[in-house]
């Protein structure tokens, strides 16, 4: 067989968890920890020494994101108004870590959906916003758990890492290094969520995605070839955390929220949206594509109003559904998964020729951009 060395995306993979969070089993937790709190802090909060929290509502939370549902992997302990937090079970040492656990479902959907075999495949990259340890990479347990004979390795870049592991396959395409490679995204959100914070305990979902990136002589019929892609980041403590293995704290401690996630969500809106805007503007003159011609935008999930926005100043007018569609709404933010599952579930009906964007931003801050047109 003659190799192109032209990367194309062969398939994609979801892993769905069975369990979900709505905005109102949400609420109805946090606001017993509110009302349990504000009554041991009473005498404080009467002498002004100490802040009253403030409850939330399932009209906020849509008002403010768009979210509805989240699914988590441990449902229980999150609504547990003493607990609040993911409880996940250490597995042992030659147990499959639940990471690469989800990680290989959603690697197995996209190698069932292409017709392939793990042993087609010549790299894995775990491209999330958190691993679950520091070594051995999470990519190199996937490999070895598919079955996969070739390399592995882990990279983050927060909420764009998807986009950024899909650059990355398509490099290794072009240089020769691989004719396919699996590109993994287990994102397990909760774990780093604050959910005892009103301004963001709804934001995040769990879920897993795998982008199965191929030299074109291998794809089958029905894929979508890579037109170009784009990436950029700019250094921001806007949206951050602080935990890590030189600076690390409990995540149940108060004294310490910023080793989970924290953002001031006005300032990341005001500077992500033209950031985004306008490397996706530049990157389709650069290919020659009319942004107003793109059939449909898969975006990251993580603001309805952002992508309203954004959707707006790429097309020139305000995006339909179809134009632009949404799960953020019942999947909630999955980071570096948003815009892959909004893609994986909001392709099938497109048409040969037919070109769309791949784009998540996030943390970083980053941008990652993807020009795709379906093939067959």
């Amino acid at each position: 067989m003659q190799w192109t060395q032209h990367p194309v995306i062969s398939a994609t993979g979801l892993f769905t968890p069975a369990e979900t969070i709505t905005n109102e089993e949400l609420v109805d937790s946090f606001n017993r920890y509110v009302e349990s709190h504000n009554a041991e802090h009473a005498e404080a909060i009467a002498a002004g020494a100490v802040a009253p929290l403030t409850e939330s509502s399932a009209g906020f939370i849509e008002k403010a994101s768009g979210i509805k549902a989240r699914h988590v992997l441990s449902k229980a302990p999150i609504l547990d108004s003493a607990i609040m937090a993911p409880r996940l079970p250490e597995r042992g040492n030659d147990e499959l870590s639940i990471m690469a656990e989800i990680g290989v479902a959603a690697a197995r959907d996209a190698l069932a959906n292409a017709g392939r075999a793990p042993g087609d495949v010549d790299a894995v990259l775990c491209a999330a916003s958190n691993m679950q340890r520091a070594y051995p990479a999470m990519a190199i347990e996937i490999q070895q758990a598919l079955g996969i004979d070739g390399f592995a390795f882990d990279m983050n870049v927060a909420c764009s890492s998807a986009t950024f592991g899909i650059q990355a396959a398509a490099d290794a395409i072009r240089a020769g290094n691989a004719r396919s490679v699996l590109v993994v995204s287990p994102e397990i959100t909760s774990g780093h969520l604050n959910w005892r914070d009103r301004d963001s305990h709804f934001i995040f979902g769990d879920v897993a995605t795998a982008v199965l990136v191929e030299d074109a002589a291998l794809a089958p019929a029905q894929h979508w070839d890579i037109l170009g892609t784009r990436l950029k980041t700019a250094f921001s403590n806007a949206i951050r955390n602080n935990f890590g293995f030189l600076n690390r704290a409990h995540p149940d401690s108060t004294d310490a929220p910023d080793k989970l996630f924290v953002q001031e969500g006005r300032k990341v809106f005001k500077e992500v949206v033209p950031m985004v805007s306008a490397l996706i503007l530049e990157e389709a003159e650069r290919l020659g594509i009319e942004p107003a011609g793109l059939r449909r935008l898969w975006l990251h999930q993580a603001n309805a109003g952002m992508n309203r926005l954004i959707a707006q100043r790429v097309l020139g007018h305000e995006a339909s559904e179809d134009e632009s569609p949404t799960v953020l709404d019942r999947y909630g933010n999955t980071s570096s998964a948003g815009s892959i599952i909004a893609f994986h579930l909001n392709n099938r009906d497109l048409a040969p020729g037919d070109e769309g964007l791949i784009c998540s931003f996030g943390a970083g801050y980053s941008v990652g951009t993807l020009f795709v047109r379906k093939a067959g």
